[in-house]
């Protein structure tokens, strides 16, 4: 009898995993259940691309349909797991239908956060997690002549940049003294200011929501707790996401910031796997536990707990990175900047769309946080990962090429 597979989730891990676990030639049956209506999509261009009308759904799509019916990969979509029955290896859906599993792999990953003022349950306001919140907030988009974007992380600056560009007036509010600050140094956070304002987006620092005003039931305006009131047509609330961990916690998995997985994707019953934002691992690089919200960290777990359901043993650390774009910038992060001790930049923070900036702990880079610099950025892993030793000063020098720093660093290693 053939093994069977399930996978909870339909995001980036799942669709990884799924496609991965055909790639090792596992032959046994795999079906994945997600709770959205689609099959598996991109989730990054959602505040970007197709809320700016560049794609269109079919083009989110990670695999076409006939992609997944010509690999017998059975996707229940728009079903919710309820319950994960160990001793039974069960899955119990909303409806009651269980599905056996002879292994299961959790990649959940992450719901937004939700603004729990007085009127956020007003219409006008939204998240941007799925495409169904895109399609919602781009027909409010239509009529709409002022936003409010409570957030200024980089998915509340991603969404800001894309209205400002369909000629909306556009306003953030940030909570704490910077935009960006529990990801980013200062310098960036100042670089990303001097964009927006040249943009002609208008930023508040220390400005939390008190409530919503309606008219009607449609948010018509926010009123900050310093008094102050900002007349809007729709919000748009980038407040952070929370792991969707509790379908683990009350299988009774080890569960802490996220689902504990070992270096091989496996958690704490040897028959469970889990992949992507919901989990929590101990990195070799940082040498500490960290929880990722990653397309890429996602993507490479969930081929690590391919190998580990196929009895292969291969490890898991790779290093984090990331992007973001907003205009016409393109952001790659190498590492986490987590504890760092010195910040070195390589630009000019006062003018242009163009900088570097690197982060240093006990004289080692550790992360880099490059703009327009696909150069840099390529060079930031390289020695984050090799652990090479390079100095500051010649790397924020911009008479000495990064071509030269890379040979250099190829014929060292």
């Amino acid at each position: 009898m053939k093994n069977s597979i399930v996978i909870i989730g339909t995001g980036h891990a799942a669709a990884q995993l799924a496609v991965s676990l055909r790639q090792q030639k596992f032959q046994g049956e795999i079906t994945m259940i997600g709770n959205e209506p689609y099959l598996p999509y991109h989730r990054p261009p959602l505040s970007k691309a197709f809320l700016s009308n560049e794609k269109t759904i079919d083009e989110l799509m990670i695999r076409t349909p006939e992609f997944y019916h010509k690999h017998q990969i059975n996707i229940m979509c728009h079903r919710n797991v309820v319950q994960i029955d160990r001793i039974q290896q069960t899955v119990k859906l909303d409806d009651g239908q269980q599905i056996t599993y002879d292994q299961l792999a959790i990649c959940t990953g992450a719901r937004v956060r939700k603004l729990s003022v007085e009127g956020h349950q007003l219409s006008g306001v939204f998240y941007i997690k799925t495409i169904d919140d895109v399609i919602h907030l781009k027909k409010h988009m239509c009529t709409a002549q002022r936003a409010v974007v409570i957030g200024g992380g980089y998915i509340g600056l991603e969404a800001a940049a894309v209205l400002k560009h369909h000629g909306l007036a556009v306003t953030v509010f940030e909570a704490e003294e910077r935009i960006l600050k529990r990801v980013t140094a200062p310098e960036l956070s100042e670089f990303y200011t001097r964009i927006h304002y040249e943009e002609g987006v208008c930023i508040h620092v220390h400005k939390s929501v008190e409530k919503l005003l309606g008219t009607n039931g449609a948010v018509k305006q926010v009123v900050c707790q310093d008094g102050t009131i900002f007349d809007t047509d729709l919000v748009i609330v980038g407040i952070g996401v929370l792991p969707n961990i509790e379908l683990a916690q009350q299988a009774g998995l080890k569960v802490e910031q996220g689902i504990c997985i070992d270096a091989y994707g496996q958690t704490s019953d040897q028959r469970i796997v889990a992949a992507g934002d919901c989990v929590q691992y101990f990195s070799q690089q940082y040498q500490r536990s960290v929880r990722i919200e990653s397309i890429p960290n996602a993507n490479d777990q969930a081929k690590i707990a391919a190998s580990t359901l196929c009895g292969d043993t291969k490890t898991f650390d790779s290093l984090p990175w990331f992007w973001s774009d907003q205009y016409d910038l393109k952001l790659q992060i190498a590492g986490l900047n987590n504890g760092y001790d010195q910040v070195y930049v390589r630009g000019d923070l006062a003018v242009g769309r163009s900088i570097a900036i690197f982060y240093y702990k006990q004289n080692r880079m550790i992360a880099a946080d490059c703009i327009n610099r696909p150069q840099e950025f390529m060079l930031s892993k390289r020695v984050i990962s090799s652990g090479i030793i390079i100095d500051p000063v010649i790397l924020t020098d911009e008479n000495i090429s990064i071509n030269d720093l890379i040979n250099n660093i190829n014929k060292v290693s």
